[in-house]
């Protein structure tokens, strides 16, 4: 069974060589193996109550149980920019108008914007191509959201997820090229590395001070603005099914959206159930038909697929199912309605 599960500390040889397969522009999965076992160990601290609240968070691991194989990562981010700025540019429409000469024009401008300065971020959403299949990125996306629905009291009322913005055929950025690189004086994945790490007093230091106006960009580098790299537009169809939405914020390097939402209007939270689990054979009828079933646990939180919808007041589970999600006869589990198996390949 596919599950996906809190990150453990032998995870992190597995967490290294996944981050090999990933591309520019993913700022919080990069293959280094210390920043990867900081954010194990932070997710031990968040789970034990350990952590401040603005350095909480979370990170998961898809696996294959029946080899061991570590098919992806998403992450959550419990309150951003408490103890370093969470910058983005706000794009917002600045009118010139002049009577005399009857001409009226609409621009639109680029602020440096701190307003998703508390918010919870799903963020280090990273499934490795030989998983992409069988509805398997759906599992990983939806992942975070069974969690936030379970603990509902440790998240904040609003969430976002930054996505990855528009990259060319060179594996570049036109809006990086276009902005940063004139102030930075550094390359992107260099600027790219210093953020994921905490390491932002440069953005401070070095940042546009006045508005950017966009229609004054090269065209290539206007089209960046709130588009959405071709590999990620699965997830972004995946986060608005969920519920975000696009506000009107991007990322400062890239120019990718921004999307957001009030957690308490996520579909998890308005519709998965928490009901006793059976363990015995599936209904023929429910063949064909699947639901996101997770545990109920914190620091062994597991959840997957399986087939089936809640009769009766329970959702049954197979033995096999049952101890990959590590529950047994009679034992809560948070079930997410029911959707049609996706065709293989």
């Amino acid at each position: 069974m596919i599950v996906v599960r809190v990150v453990q500390t032998g995870d992190v040889d597995a967490l290294v060589a996944l981050a090999q397969e990933t591309g520019p522009g993913l700022t919080t999965f990069k293959p280094d193996r210390d920043a990867l076992a900081a954010r194990i160990e932070r997710t031990r601290r968040t789970l034990a109550d350990e952590a401040e609240q603005s350095e909480a968070g979370y990170f998961f691991v898809m696996e294959d149980t029946a080899t061991g194989d570590v098919a992806g990562v998403c992450g959550i981010e419990t309150a951003v920019g408490l103890q370093q700025p969470f910058y983005n540019y706000r794009v917002s429409t600045v009118v010139h108008a002049s009577q005399d000469l009857g001409i009226w024009t609409r621009m639109r401008a680029l602020n440096i914007s701190h307003d998703l300065t508390g918010y919870a971020e799903v963020c280090s959403l990273f499934l490795s191509p030989r998983y992409r299949t069988g509805g398997m990125g759906g599992l990983l996306s939806r992942s975070r959201f069974m969690f936030i629905a379970q603990f509902r009291e440790r998240f904040p009322e609003r969430l976002c997820a930054e996505l990855r913005g528009h990259f060319d055929a060179e594996g570049t950025s036109p809006f990086w090229r276009a902005v940063g690189s004139h102030f930075y004086q550094i390359d992107f994945n260099a600027a790219d590395y210093l953020s994921s790490h905490g390491r932002k007093a440069f953005l401070a230091e070095l940042m546009p001070r006045f508005p950017v106006y966009v229609e004054l960009l090269p065209e290539e580098a206007q089209a960046c603005v709130g588009l959405t790299h071709a590999d990620t537009v699965p997830a972004r169809r995946m986060l608005e099914a969920e519920g975000l939405r696009y506000e009107n914020h991007v990322d400062i390097f890239d120019a990718g959206p921004v999307l957001e939402c009030h957690t308490a209007d996520l579909r998890t939270v308005r519709e998965s159930v928490v009901v006793p689990v059976r363990i015995g054979a599936a209904q023929a009828a429910d063949e064909g038909v699947r639901s996101l079933v997770s545990n109920t646990s914190l620091t062994d939180f597991r959840v997957g697929f399986a087939p089936g919808v809640v009769q009766d007041g329970a959702f049954t589970l197979s033995a096999q199912e049952a101890a990959a999600l590590n529950v047994a006869e009679g034992e809560p589990v948070r079930v997410l309605g029911a959707t049609h198996k996706p065709r293989q390949g």
